[in-house]
């Protein structure tokens, strides 16, 4: 699984750490708001326009499953809460007087609107919709599982905006494990499903257990954008959908790894595949514990950077290189490996052999990002 037990103050990132004087003096100061954050909540406010709830849904509760709305307005509260004490500088709200049982923090009033200070952007929580609102608030995708009387745990509310390659129409009132092995998840079914429904039943809100993954996507950059609607002119990196790879997402059909039509084969008998299109794409996700609903709410956060740009690291190539060769078929067949692998290994075997031979990849490189 990959899972680690995190800070608090590390839970949702939104500021990013300056490194300009060098990691000891700065390692702590989260000072820069990440350059990402304006393109992602543009790209998440788009989709929510013209998809509603196909990437935003909270169910009702059910066969003994708790309400999806309920657990999303404890979120948005946490959500608001969280963020505008961690980062005051990106983050005001303005508050209710307190309360009996309200959902503010240490006694303060329960908020009542919170903006985005560098956005411009005000959201009412009174008004709007709670699973809507706590999507939008930062740059993660937002699922809410919650528990059944069979002990399994239950997509039951989510804003999913980003996820490049799953839809949440595919995925919203399913359980834990259904949600992986309709992905075709390796080993899931025979290794994780018992791990991980245990560890679900057993997490506790004083607990946030953070994890990281990473896969590559081919991105046709210099495909001509069809018409002004596109999504392509709000996220022309296909951050939010592989259409490159997948195709047409309306017309994608669940547990398939691309569409089929005409279209889409046409496109891709006329694209050269470049290191340039190619993008690693890495999900920094969170779990915890609501002490209310007692849904677990799960965080995905994808970082997105070309491949060439991150080539450009000393001892990115090599490391990238040997970690591609050591995917088992079944994890290389999950991550589209043969989409890319030879033109993707071609150029970082040549940019690591370049390091090597400048004297910027000695083998013994500290790597912290």
């Amino acid at each position: 699984m990959g899972l680690r037990q995190g800070e608090w103050k590390d839970w949702i990132e939104v500021r990013t750490l300056n490194f300009d004087e060098g990691l000891d003096s700065h390692f702590a100061a989260y000072d820069k708001l990440d350059s990402r954050f304006a393109e992602y909540h543009s790209i998440k406010a788009a989709r929510v326009q013209r998809r509603g709830n196909k990437c935003i849904q909270s169910l009702p509760a059910r066969d003994g499953i708790g309400s999806g709305a309920e657990a999303a307005k404890e979120a948005v509260y946490e959500l608001s809460e969280y963020l505008s004490r961690r980062y005051p500088s990106v983050y005001a709200v303005e508050r209710h007087q307190p309360s009996l049982g309200d959902f503010g923090w240490y006694g303060d009033g329960q908020i009542k609107t919170v903006t985005i200070l560098p956005l411009g952007v005000t959201y009412n929580l009174d008004e709007e919709d709670s699973m809507k609102v706590a999507g939008l608030l930062a740059p993660d995708d937002l699922a809410l599982m919650l528990p059944g009387p069979d002990g399994k745990h239950y997509l039951q509310a989510g804003s999913i905006c980003l996820a490049g390659s799953w839809r949440l129409e595919d995925k919203i009132g399913l359980p834990l494990s259904a949600i992986h092995t309709s992905a075709d998840v390796p080993q899931y079914r025979e290794k994780l499903e018992f791990s991980m429904d245990r560890f679900f039943s057993k997490l506790q809100p004083d607990k946030l257990m953070l994890r990281n993954n990473y896969f590559f996507q081919v991105v046709d950059t210099d495909r001509p954008v069809p018409d002004t609607s596109s999504s392509r002119n709000v996220d022309p990196k296909e951050l939010s959908w592989a259409r490159t790879a997948l195709g047409d997402e309306d017309l994608f059909i669940h547990g398939h790894h691309a569409t089929t039509t005409s279209e889409h084969e046409k496109e891709k008998e006329s694209f050269t595949l470049r290191p340039e299109y190619i993008y690693f794409r890495s999900e920094r996700q969170s779990l915890r514990r609501l002490p209310r609903t007692g849904a677990i709410l799960f965080t995905i956060r994808t970082y997105y950077e070309p491949v060439t740009s991150l080539a450009q690291e000393s001892g990115v190539p090599g490391r990238m290189a040997s970690a591609l060769r050591s995917w088992p078929e079944d994890v290389a067949v999950y991550k589209g490996q043969a989409r890319y692998k030879d033109v993707l290994l071609e150029y970082l075997d040549r940019m690591h052999e370049k390091q090597v031979r400048e004297g910027t990849d000695t083998g013994t490189i500290k790597y912290p990002f």
